[in-house]
């Protein structure tokens, strides 16, 4: 067997190529990172390669950094493994007590972790391919999470330019509030609109839900408000209103291409009642190939969702906490996915009410409804049943 390890930077790889018994046959060396540097990679590789089965190839999970490095090892036909920083980092400490971290000496860790075998998986096909679908959904929940911050901007404004609308609305945030606040950005604004143009523009944005007797609310609210009438804060609202319509924009059309992947997918998950394509994306984008996973509770020790576990003599930890290592994106879809399972599906729901029964804080009930869901999950993806067939 050939070991090769390869410690990941931005523009250089340290690379070391080992043997079976441990010799080292190449000296660790630097590639750089374009195409030249890949192929003196490969080429000493072939040099004493006698079948590609058996090679090892490992490097660590670097994000972005790594990903052009394991597209060609993986068109090459090498058997790659990535391997988690957490336990390079751990396996080196485990064999020397000095505190030795270099380039170097951690390309030399990683092919030991190679020759020890210690249970890694290579990576797959579907994993490689799976990449799109993780930039995705991770683009969105960004692009999400800086919506809310503006939305967020945007009750702050109201609050100060036309604090009474919001008694007036089922909610600021919706196609109509935000066509009037655009053109009347405050209640001095409002109150001084023509009553036509204002009713028109309402029923229009509304799509005829709010008529003429809400402009005059509306108009009526405006004047005997105690809003400001400072501009700057009315061209802040119609400059963040802006941004929102740009991003809900961005957003759709980051959905339609999510769901393009996920009808080719045909993920049976989806057939579980309150997983969405959106949340179930997330979910299939993050674990990648189940065939990583030997169980139901390797993926949740990958989502940080198992409990930590300390116990020393007489000692023992009785209220365990969710480690909460591993891909926060998974942690955050499998919780958000669990809350509405637990909603649509009956057994859920039954096994939420249980564990709420029994004393326990309702999110502690929904981490263990997230624990159910997940081995669930892994059952489904492993037969390709349908949630219906499956139960």
């Amino acid at each position: 067997m050939i070991y090769v390890g390869i410690d990941v930077a931005k523009d250089k790889h340290d690379c070391i190529i080992k043997n079976t018994v441990g010799e080292v046959v190449f000296k660790t060396f630097t590639i750089k990172n374009n195409l030249d540097g890949f192929n003196d990679l490969y080429q000493r590789i072939e040099s004493v390669m006698e079948d590609v089965s058996k090679v090892k190839v490992g490097l660590e999970a670097t994000g972005h950094y790594s990903y052009n490095l394991l597209g060609y090892l993986f068109d090459k036909g090498l058997p790659t493994f990535v391997i988690n920083p957490l336990h390079t980092n751990l396996y080196r400490k485990s064999l020397s007590l000095r505190q030795t971290k270099t380039d170097k000496v951690d390309a030399s860790t990683i092919a030991s972790m190679l020759m020890s075998d210690v249970n890694l998986k290579s990576y797959s096909d579907t994993s490689y391919h799976n990449e799109e679908l993780k930039s995705l959904t991770r683009y969105r929940f960004d692009k999400v999470k800086e919506r809310a911050k503006l939305k967020t901007s945007i009750s702050r404004l109201v609050c100060i330019l036309f604090p009474e609308l919001e008694k007036l609305v089922p909610t600021l945030h919706m196609n109509s509030v935000y066509s009037l606040l655009y053109e009347f950005p405050g209640a001095k604004q409002v109150a001084s609109a023509h009553l036509t143009r204002l009713s028109n523009l309402l029923a229009e944005a509304s799509n005829g839900h709010y008529d003429k007797d809400v402009a005059i609310t509306f108009r009526e609210a405006a004047r005997a408000s105690i809003g400001s009438t400072m501009p700057a804060k009315s061209l802040e609202l119609k400059h963040t209103i802006k941004l929102i319509r740009e991003l809900d924009s961005e957003i759709n059309e980051i959905e339609e291409e999510i769901k393009a992947i996920m009808n080719t997918i045909n993920s049976p998950i989806l057939s579980i009642p309150g997983i969405s394509y959106r949340m179930g994306a997330m979910i299939i984008a993050e674990i990648g190939d189940f065939d990583r996973f030997d169980s139901a509770d390797k993926i949740l020790a990958y989502a940080g969702l198992s409990p930590s576990t300390y116990q020393s003599g007489q000692l023992d930890n009785c209220h365990p906490r969710m480690e909460k290592r591993g891909s926060r994106y998974l942690r955050y879809a499998l919780f958000n996915a669990t809350i509405f399972v637990c909603h649509w599906d009956p057994t859920f729901n039954a096994y939420l009410a249980r564990k709420r029964a029994e004393g326990k804080h309702y999110y502690v009930a929904v981490s263990h409804a997230t624990k159910k869901l997940v081995r669930l999950i892994y059952q489904l993806e492993k037969t390709r049943q349908s949630y219906n067939k499956a139960v």
